[in-house]
């Protein structure tokens, strides 16, 4: 080891090399980002990518923009080399996605690199041959015009960095989620990707961004999408425009945000700020799908924040964040006389002791609070006239009336006794009622309980799925199959999860490109979305999976996404339903508690009721 004598010294350049390529190489992933978009500031009008095991063999892109001669693609390799700026005033008006000179010989230093250009206007092309940092070859080559870079064996002389890349599948889920975003930031170029030998996407040149949306998402997701816009008609200099999803959705199909600024990929905190505010809330604080470009002057906001330019800086954040929020206030506001088109499908019965909400019932079948209080004025007897009824408070259209205990009610009392699968929280109890507002109220031998009936929910699902309690795991066929379409790194978690999925209850298969077909669902999802609970599990997958392993690790996380998916699913309890409710909570190994590690029930003991009604 040298020593460290305090000297300061100059790196050999093939150290300050890798050190760079640190900096923007981090995994294949990267390598495929910086080319498309040095294709893209070629004026490329086709973009065609090629992986192979994940990208760690081989990164190929090619493109049909200007290309470059020969001494142009020699100097390419050099740090600090660009065609995109001139002086240190072009750093404060930057309108194209690459501009430090720093991608080529980062990635030629780590790699080896080939490069085959040509000019529309040259006879020739060039092509290039580098291995690890070192130019090998020089010679003329025959090829179309534009420009093919392929990357080999990368990190091939970096053994440590090559040893933190991931599975095939994982890298490869990166690859596709950088050709989506890429594929959405310009719908005017054709965009491909091949994978191992195999073409998993081509995508012709778009018209327009609905049109770009469909192809890679399907249908199904673009009716889901309610276009914004903001600025541009009004002289403002910031302009917001793309899609959100439509509110009060019940079944959302996935919760991406894609967000641009001056066609890049970008992120900022003004704009997360602005999501969160402008967008009606959602049980669990689920966020929207979205889809967003911002456009304003290169002088008004910094990309040189990051080596990567993952995040920009605005000069006007105010300014940003309030166009932000006008578009997302604009498309989700419902126009005057269109409040239906907005409201949402009847919730889905969970279960058959489930009541389904007093406004998604007959009239007939349901007496309301005025008919409680009066005889019907169905046919009267002419001699026998009807009083005047008072009007029911508005408090009845927006809450379902709760019934009192009946004498039944008030006598059910349950010995709740330990099998060795857990402590029990209670020695008995007995179900009260269930408030308006949903919760259940529930006595026991030491106090008095409140339960929150969705979060209980998801602990008895999950344990279940997890084997952790008595119910086993059991499958429930569709009448008819139902096929799901995902984006392509959300069907590619899922196909490397597919076995996990399918010990949970689900039966599927891939039923074409980013397309399932779900055959069964686990029998306690009862009637939910299985579009929604794969959404939700692919998601999830596609934002953790990669960050710790482990096949128990992966089952739980899957376990706890089905489980979240009764999130935002309301219901009216039966006596017995609610009952039974509380027995398979009290059966659980911890009741207290969601997966998601929020509160199931708040405890109040009987001590502390006396002390606070001042009877100790």
């Amino acid at each position: 080891m040298p020593a460290r004598d305090g000297h300061v010294r100059v790196l050999p350049l093939h150290v300050a090399n890798k050190i760079a390529a640190g900096e923007v190489v981090e995994r294949p992933a990267s390598v495929v980002k910086e080319l498309v978009e040095n294709a893209i500031d070629a004026g490329a009008k086709s973009v065609r990518i090629t992986v192979s095991q994940g990208g760690r063999k081989l990164v190929a892109v090619q493109d049909d923009g200007c290309g470059m001669t020969r001494d142009d693609a020699v100097l390419s390799l050099e740090r600090q080399a660009t065609s995109k700026i001139l002086d240190v005033d072009d750093i404060e008006r930057i309108d194209t996605l690459g501009f430090r000179g720093e991608a080529i010989p980062s990635i030629a230093s780590v790699s080896r690199l080939s490069i085959t250009t040509r000019r529309g206007d040259s006879d020739e092309g060039s092509y290039l041959l580098v291995n690890a940092g070192t130019l090998a070859e020089v010679r003329s080559a025959g090829c179309p015009p534009g420009t093919l870079v392929e990357v080999r064996d990368l990190f091939c002389n970096v053994p440590a960095r090559r040893k933190f890349l991931r599975s095939y599948a994982t890298e490869e889920c990166h690859v596709k989620s950088v050709f989506t975003v890429h594929a959405l930031a310009h719908p005017s170029i054709a965009f491909s990707l091949v994978v191992d030998g195999r073409e998993l996407h081509r995508l012709a040149p778009a018209a327009n961004l609905e049109d770009r949306v469909r192809d890679l998402f399907g249908q199904e997701f673009l009716d889901c999408m309610l276009p914004m816009q903001a600025g541009g008609g009004d002289g403002r200099q910031v302009v917001v425009r793309g899609l959100v999803e439509r509110p009060n959705l019940f079944s959302p199909t996935r919760r991406e945000q894609f967000v641009f600024v001056n066609g890049r990929p970008a992120t900022a905190p003004a704009v997360a700020y602005a999501l969160r505010e402008a967008y009606p809330r959602r049980p669990g604080d689920v966020r929207p799908a979205v889809i967003m470009f911002i456009e304003l002057p290169p002088s008004q906001v910094d990309v040189n924040v990051h080596p990567t330019k993952r995040e920009v800086r605005f000069r006007d954040n105010v300014a940003v964040r309030q166009a932000v929020m006008r578009a997302v206030e604009g498309a989700v506001a419902a126009p005057a006389g269109a409040v239906a088109a907005s409201v949402p499908p009847a919730a889905p019965e969970v279960a058959s002791d489930v009541v389904a909400p007093a406004d998604a019932v007959e009239p007939a079948e349901v007496p309301s609070p005025r008919q409680e209080c009066a005889p019907a004025a169905v046919a009267p007897e002419p001699a026998a006239p009807v009083s005047p009824v008072p009007a029911a408070p508005s408090l009845w259209r927006d809450a379902a009336p709760v019934p009192a205990p009946s004498p039944v009610q008030q006598e059910i009392a349950l010995e709740v006794s330990d099998d060795g699968r857990g402590t029990r929280p209670w020695r008995w109890f007995k179900f009260l009622a269930q408030a308006a507002s949903g919760y259940l109220l529930v006595e026991t031998d030491a106090g008095i309980v409140t339960i929150n009936p969705v979060a209980a929910r998801e602990r008895i699902a999950y344990e279940r799925l997890l084997g952790k309690s008595g119910g086993a795991v059991t499958s429930q066929t569709l009448l008819i199959p139902e096929t799901v379409r995902l984006s392509p790194v959300e069907a590619a978690r899922i196909s490397a999860a597919a076995e996990i999925v399918r010990s949970m209850g689900f039966q599927l298969e891939e039923f074409g490109q980013n397309v399932f077909k779900i055959d069964a669902v686990p029998q306690i999802l009862g009637s939910l979305s299985p579009a929604s609970v794969l959404s939700t599990i692919a998601h999830d997958l596609s934002e953790t999976g990669g960050r710790r392993g482990g096949e128990r690790w992966r089952e739980e996380l899957v376990a706890k996404s089905i489980a979240r998916s009764f999130a935002g699913v309301p219901a009216k309890f039966t006596e017995e339903g609610a009952t039974k409710l509380v027995e398979e909570l009290c059966s659980t190994r911890m009741p207290y508690v969601c997966p998601r590690g929020k509160p199931v029930m708040i405890f109040t003991s009987t001590r502390e009721l006396d002390r606070k009604f001042d009877r100790s």
